[in-house]
């Protein structure tokens, strides 16, 4: 091809020689020039037909590489536009993250997906609590107010929320028309995806079951009318990210909201408990306050009334005169019971009751709690029977007075619901093998022992509808026709307490009504060393109604009357 180009000057130059008179050298060099011009072109055209092929190809691979240096640029413009936007979902995380106040938290994510997917549009429809309907609650634009209201059956609606990943929706259905149309001929490309609300149920706690169904908000965006923009593979990703995000910041705020309500739920119970205890307080000084004007202004009287009425037995009376003092006493005898119960009760219920631990001969304890049954029984024509194991201790450590008070409670009851018959006392030592209650099972230890005592009578009965209600206080049994039995119902609901203060138990067995009824109660008391109390008796033997005549209140000494007896009488009293 150089060989051409310079045969094609020569020859150029040749020629302008022949405008001149030439010689024939001259015609003949031009000959040759033309010739071999002739020929290397003739070569160069035979040339070309193998490197114009090539001159083609590299054409094409230029425009092969240019390509690839295009999608090479686009592919790096993509990369960088997920880069940034995977930063700026990063930021919305981190944003959503940041608060756990719902509105900033759905706010927020519709501001930074607008700026960062650069949309349209961005709103969040929300379930009622009717869960029938959902609202739209959020808006980026606010070119619609809020409070639109679409149906859940919808089944758009059903699509979304049976799909966990984002998906296309046609912008004409009711959740994409919180925007008005602007007349544009272009369609707006729309996504939707729902947005899991969790519930505190949801977490499983303890193996909780869940106790409510699942319920999703909607997330909807939309692409600007003005752009060919189409949703991309990644974009509808870090959708889906987003809203899982949304989701669990959510639950946070809920989590938050639930135990702010429960704080201040709890600091109105606080206050109201404050108040109630207030108020207690003020109850208890009350009380206490009442009981102290009780025990000074009704106690000391009715004392001053039994131990004149049991001096005025001792003189001269006649035989009305006598009845109607006996009855005195036996009545104030009772009123004082009433309010030692009373007394003792506000004690038991307050926590201030202490039991006594005293030496004290256990058999002069039942036999004063029989002398003073004696009377009751006598008139009512009943007999009365004691009887104790052998192996029963003399002597015990315990409250003497509180064990005397159960006695007379348990025995009393006896007497007062039997019309005729007869009252079995049994007292010996509580075997484990004894005892039908299963709730109760003592353990004897060293220097203590349970005393089991059983009081037996042939009374009208319980129904076992009352046992329930038995040791209730201000509570009256209906025992069949015994309506005018009728009492405080007070006496074995102290007796309880003290019972189990006394660490035992006590409960009560009838077949039926008309049947009888057992007591029995068991309590723990210490074994004394001192086999010699400051005082020591002995157990009576049976009693019956006869005996109880001649010596009404069991207080007669065996020896005569003297002058002394009436102090004796009166302390005794006292």
């Amino acid at each position: 091809f150089g060989a051409f180009i310079v045969l094609c000057g020569a020859t150029h130059l040749i020629n302008l020689w022949t405008f001149t008179m030439h010689s024939r050298t001259l015609a003949i060099v031009m000959t040759v020039a033309k010739v071999s011009t002739a020929v290397v072109s003739c070569a160069t055209a035979l040339m070309l037909v193998h490197i114009i092929p090539d001159l083609l190809s590299v054409k094409t691979r230029e425009l092969f590489l240019r390509n690839k240096a295009e999608e090479l640029d686009r592919e790096m413009g993509l990369i960088r536009t997920q880069e940034e936007t995977g930063r700026h979902v990063r930021m919305l995380t981190h944003e959503i993250r940041s608060t756990l106040d719902r509105h900033t938290i759905l706010k927020t994510t519709l501001v930074e997906l607008g700026r960062t997917l650069d949309l349209a549009e961005c709103a969040l429809w929300m379930p009622l609590r009717t869960g029938l309907h959902l609202q739209l609650s959020h808006t980026l634009n606010n070119k619609i107010p809020v409070g639109s209201v679409v149906s859940i059956n919808l089944p758009i609606v059903n699509q979304i929320f049976n799909s966990s990943r984002a998906g296309r929706i046609p912008n004409t259905c009711p959740l994409a028309r919180f925007q008005p149309y602007t007349g544009r001929y272009v369609p707006q490309e729309v996504v939707a995806v729902r947005v899991p609300l969790l519930h505190l149920s949801n977490f499983q706690i303890n193996d909780w079951p869940e106790l409510s169904p699942k319920s999703f908000a909607v997330l909807v965006l939309m692409l600007p009318s003005d752009s060919a923009r189409k949703w991309h593979a990644y974009e509808l990703e870090l959708v889906e990210v987003v809203a899982d995000q949304v989701a669990v910041a959510l639950s946070h705020a809920a989590i938050l909201e639930e135990s702010m309500r429960a704080r201040d739920l709890l600091m109105d119970q606080n206050v109201a408990l404050d108040l109630a205890r207030r108020e207690a307080e003020m109850a208890i000084r009350a009380r206490n306050d009442f009981l102290a004007v009780m025990n000074h202004e009704m106690r000391t009287p009715m004392h001053a009334i039994i131990a004149l009425s049991s001096l005025l037995l001792e003189t001269e009376l006649t035989p009305e005169q006598r009845l109607m003092v006996e009855t005195i006493l036996k009545s104030s005898n009772l009123l004082a019971t009433l309010i030692n119960d009373v007394l003792d009760l506000s004690k038991l219920e307050d926590g201030s009751f202490e039991l006594e631990a005293t030496i004290f001969n256990l058999h002069t304890v039942f036999r004063e709690a029989v002398n003073l049954i004696k009377p009751i029984a006598a008139v009512k024509k009943l007999s009365l029977f004691v009887s104790h194991a052998p192996d029963l201790p003399s002597c015990a450590i315990g409250d003497e007075k509180r064990l005397l008070q159960i006695m007379l409670n348990v025995v009393g009851n006896a007497v007062k619901f039997t019309k005729e018959g007869t009252i079995f006392i049994t007292a010996n030592i509580a075997k484990p093998d004894s005892l039908r209650d299963p709730d109760f099972y003592p353990a004897p230890t060293d220097g203590h022992f349970y005393l089991r005592v059983q009081v037996k009578d042939t009374g009208c009965g319980i129904s076992p509808q009352e046992f329930p209600h038995l040791f209730t206080k201000y509570a009256h049994t209906q025992n069949g026709s015994d309506k005018g039995y009728s009492g405080s119902g007070l006496g074995l609901a102290i007796c309880k307490r003290f019972v189990n203060l006394m660490k035992g138990h006590i409960w009560l067995e009838s077949e039926g009504i008309g049947k009888g009824c057992t007591t029995i109660f068991i309590v723990k008391l210490g074994m004394s060393e001192d086999p010699t109390p400051r005082y020591q008796q002995k157990l009576l033997p049976p009693i019956r109604a006869g005996q109880a005549e001649a010596d009404p209140f069991g207080l007669k000494p065996a020896a005569p009357k003297d002058e002394l007896m009436p102090k004796i009488r009166y302390q005794r009293s006292l």
